[in-house]
């Protein structure tokens, strides 16, 4: 784990590493009775799935980058100053056995991260590693995604504009979800102002994208190389076509 987070170039302290080598073993041990994944070898659940999701986070890091700074912009913040990623919302749609939302979670305890699936058990399994391994920042949900209700906005502060107090959530992932047409079209009301979708993939969806809603645009596929395999990965980033 160590070896391929230097080699994505991110640095995780001792503390993070032990817990993403919990949620392994918690995965594991419930795969043993719940199936949460087809992988049974916990060194190919290791680098098919941890390291796999861990891939994503230098992406995720400069999206959250961004929405800080504009944050902090609307708030009329001087040089230097971010505004709190803390109030960053996540949902992870059809999460499963919790990727990639667990490990988004487990590195960066200031997100929030929501993991939704339509299995009990797959979001029991999330509740349990949320309150085995202290992470107050993940939720597990049972629900359908189309049914889910979105978060409450925060109140702002000071009466300046807020971007991270929009209801909603600000990113919507899915990992082997859906196709970029039922993703976007499914969670499209649980998006909130200035959202994006990602969608992790292996080959670049060039036949999904001419299907997605008229309102939904593709601005970026950012392809990754997951350290240790030789497969092909790429990120799907859309958003709400302007008015």
């Amino acid at each position: 784990m160590q070896a391929a987070a230097q080699a994505l170039g991110l640095v995780l302290d001792e503390v993070v590493l032990d817990r993403l080598m919990a949620y392994l073993q918690l995965l594991q041990r419930w795969n043993q009775v719940y199936n949460l994944t087809a992988l049974r070898d916990p060194a190919l659940m290791l680098s098919h799935h941890l390291v796999d999701c861990l891939t994503v986070l230098p992406a995720l890091r400069r999206w959250a980058a961004t929405v800080e700074a504009a944050t902090a912009a609307d708030e009329g913040a001087g040089a230097g100053r971010t505004a709190s990623p803390r109030a960053l919302r996540i949902l992870d749609a059809g999460s499963g056995g919790g990727l990639p939302g667990v490990v988004l979670a487990a590195v960066e305890p200031a997100w929030q991260v929501a993991c939704v699936d339509t299995v009990a058990k797959k979001a029991s399994f999330i509740r349990q590693v949320a309150a085995e391994l202290r992470m107050p920042n993940l939720q597990g949900l049972h629900a359908r995604v189309e049914n889910l209700q979105a978060p409450a906005a925060m109140a702002s502060t000071g009466g300046a504009v807020d971007r991270t107090s929009a209801a909603g959530y600000h990113l919507i992932t899915s990992r082997a979800f859906a196709s970029l047409s039922d993703f976007t079209r499914l969670s499209a009301h649980l998006l909130a102002p200035g959202g994006v979708w990602l969608a992790m993939k292996g080959k670049s969806p060039d036949d999904e994208q001419a299907a997605l809603p008229s309102d939904v645009e593709l601005f970026h596929v950012e392809h990754l190389q997951v350290p240790g395999l030789d497969a092909q990965r790429c990120l799907v980033w859309m958003r709400r076509k302007s008015a």
